[in-house]
């Protein structure tokens, strides 16, 4: 009987060794791989909404960089077309051929046409109705002048007008001989204005190659 029992504390003895060794030697416990997939996953949610922030910071700049291109781009436009107004100016005598002619007096004042164009840069006055139309606000500067033979009872003259506003006339009478009168006059003129050249009903205007009968005018500078 008292073998039996060594026998059996023996066995009890060797099982408490074996369990406490293989509770020693037992690796640790995994991760927790619910919580790394969390920390991944908010890792991966925080870089792509760094990724949206640079790119709408990035597409911010592109808008502006466009915006200041474009806003150059228009002021170098302006700069071109404020160049190109500024080249205004032109110069016509009344008759396009050489034989000399008188016209008037007439029963009512009449618009002149110029028609001999030697000069018209920006291409502001018109051949065919005698009108200069300023492309741009600024201060014109215009010289108009009539000539004929005086007849007694007829004197030269003819008004400047702008729109149908009448400004300055310039006139002359005698007798006989040849006679010519001019003026000048600088107007504040707004773009689409017009301003022309009116022949009195009483007037007498002549001209030949010699050009007696003239208008012309050019901007002074724009506003």
């Amino acid at each position: 009987m008292m073998k039996t029992s060594g026998s059996f504390t023996l066995l009890l003895l060797l099982g408490f060794v074996s369990a406490n060794e293989t509770s020693e030697s037992k690796p640790p416990s995994p991760p927790d791989l619910y919580a790394a997939l969390r920390d991944l996953t908010a890792s991966l949610v925080q870089l792509k909404a760094d990724v949206a922030t640079e790119r709408d910071q990035l597409r911010a700049e592109v808008d502006q960089l466009k915006a200041q291109v474009d806003k150059q781009k228009t002021e170098l436009e302006k700069l071109n077309q404020q160049q190109q107004v500024q080249q205004v100016a032109f110069s016509a005598s009344l008759l396009a051929e050489s034989r000399g002619s008188t016209l008037g007096p007439l029963p009512t004042a009449m618009t002149l046409i110029f028609k001999n164009v030697q000069t018209n840069i920006g291409n502001a006055y018109s051949s065919t109705t005698g009108l200069f139309t300023a492309p741009v606000k600024g201060a014109y500067h215009f010289d108009w002048t009539t000539g004929a033979y005086g007849d007694h009872s007829h004197g030269s003259g003819a008004w400047l007008l702008k729109n149908s506003q009448k400004v300055f006339m310039a006139f002359e009478d005698q007798k006989d001989g040849f006679m010519t009168t001019s003026k000048g006059v600088t107007l504040l003129l707004e773009a689409g204005d017009v301003v022309s050249v009116l022949l009195l009903a009483s007037g007498l205007a002549f001209d030949d190659y010699n050009h007696h009968t003239t208008f012309s005018g050019h901007l002074v500078f724009p506003m």
